[in-house]
């Protein structure tokens, strides 16, 4: 095994059709994690949950979808992590976020898609 990266994987948690300046959020909070140098990220949409007003949302058809719950994730250093929550919150962006340590690394070709 590779010596693994120390940092965090921060999370953000919003729902699918939210939007901040006219994009969805979660592609805003792409475009805006890429602008401050992080190197990469990953949208993950729920099926079923409910938050913190106990609506529980879930999906029965594609079309017909509820707004879900979808999860925004980086990898990154601990300091990354926080630039980017403080500028993000700085915008007035409405969601959720948590951070957690994290071991990280490569294997295989690092030159990879992405």
């Amino acid at each position: 095994m590779t010596n693994p990266t120390q940092g965090v994987q921060l999370t953000f948690y919003c729902h699918a059709r939210a939007r901040h300046d006219g994009m969805l959020l979660y592609e805003w909070l792409l475009e805006h994690a890429k602008k401050h140098g992080i190197g990469g990220g990953s949208v993950f949409r729920a099926i079923c949950g409910y938050g913190r007003h106990g609506v529980l949302h879930e999906e029965q058809f594609f079309e017909l979808a509820d707004d879900l719950a979808v999860k925004v994730e980086f990898l990154l250093a601990e300091a990354q992590a926080q630039t980017l929550v403080d500028a993000v919150q700085a915008c007035g962006v409405d969601a959720m976020y948590a951070i957690a340590p994290a071991s990280f690394g490569v294997l295989g070709k690092a030159d990879g898609p992405g």
